[in-house]
């Protein structure tokens, strides 16, 4: 009784070992996938999400979007036809967090300052509404969209045109 208690603590030992052992060679297999050039726009990480988006890309029913950062260098991503705005911030919010995270390790970004401060734009039209859909803007496949600067007005909760920061304003006046 006693032999047969142990070795069935030693099966279930022998399962673990046998499932980290197959999950390691899942990883590494996948890892060496990965690296291969054509597939080259998975993310590292890739979400089922994003599997379905680049599969829709391929039948397409999605489209390939580059956007210009500040500095001049761009990056692009997959979404659907049907996206959003805010489909199209959230798959920028994604792709630059992998980006910095993949450079300098976990960084932590403040999208709501950069969405403060910052909007998309194409072809000189600011793309502020969360609910409207990119093709309404004339956003199709392999279009590139820009960074601006832009700043929310606190009082209507709107974009305003950026001001210029006045830091001594109010202390040269004389009393």
């Amino acid at each position: 009784m006693e032999g047969s208690s142990s070795e069935g603590g030693e099966e279930g030992l022998g399962d673990y070992n046998s499932s980290n052992i197959k999950r390691a060679r899942l990883r590494s297999t996948l890892s060496a996938l990965l690296q291969d050039p054509i597939l080259a726009d998975v993310p590292k990480s890739p979400t089922l999400s994003d599997v379905d988006t680049l599969i829709s890309l391929e039948l397409g029913s999605a489209m390939r979007v580059s956007v210009l950062k500040l500095d001049g260098s761009s990056f692009d991503f997959a979404v659907m036809n049907s996206a959003t705005v805010k489909d199209l911030k959230l798959a920028v919010k994604r792709k630059v967090t992998d980006a910095e995270e993949s450079k300098m390790g976990h960084r932590q970004i403040s999208w709501k300052h950069v969405w403060a401060n910052f909007c998309l734009s194409y072809h000189n039209q600011k793309l502020l509404d969360d609910d409207s859909k990119l093709q309404d803007f004339g956003i199709r496949n392999n279009s590139q969209v820009h960074f601006i600067p832009y700043v929310k007005s606190k009082n209507t909760k709107r974009h305003s045109k950026r001001k210029k920061h006045r830091f001594f304003h109010g202390l040269s006046k004389r009393t």
